[in-house]
């Protein structure tokens, strides 16, 4: 078995938001590491007592301002670095307010982007075969650019 040494990080629960609105795809340009720069799913940290959805509902309105709705669990990730260990667990959201997105929070962009376009953006690591592998994305999108 293959454990972590004394000094690995702490698992962190976070949460992701997957909207899809008139075939385009909400995604936020990561502001902060890991991944800065790089084009992901709105979401972030889990906050002690807080729920799952309410999680969702929170981020996504810190990094798009944007109202959402949480929906269905969709799957989950596991990003490991040397200062980071993040368990993501994605969900549907609906988009409750028909608003621009604005970038806040640790967010340093936020944009709707074309389902077609989502692979050619720099993407954070494994993002375009996570959105392939759960139906977001049609086979083949997922096979541009990616982290």
């Amino acid at each position: 078995m293959n454990r972590p040494g004394p000094t690995a990080p702490v698992p962190e629960v976070a949460v992701g938001g997957i909207a899809v609105v008139s075939d385009a795809l909400l995604l936020v340009r990561r502001g902060q590491p890991p991944g800065e720069g790089r084009w992901s799913l709105p979401g972030g940290r889990l906050e002690p007592g807080e729920s799952l959805a309410g999680a969702v509902e929170r981020e996504l309105r810190e990094e798009t301002g944007l109202a959402v709705v949480c929906g269905d669990f969709v799957g989950f990730v596991e990003r490991r670095g040397p200062d980071h260990h993040f368990v993501i667990l994605d969900f549907t959201v609906t988009v409750v307010d028909k608003a621009d997105p604005v970038a806040g929070s640790d967010a340093a962009a936020c944009a709707w982007v074309p389902l077609a376009e989502v692979s050619a953006l720099d993407l954070v690591d494994g993002l375009a075969d996570f959105l392939v592998a759960h139906g977001v994305l049609a086979p083949g999108l997922g096979r541009g650019r990616r982290g």
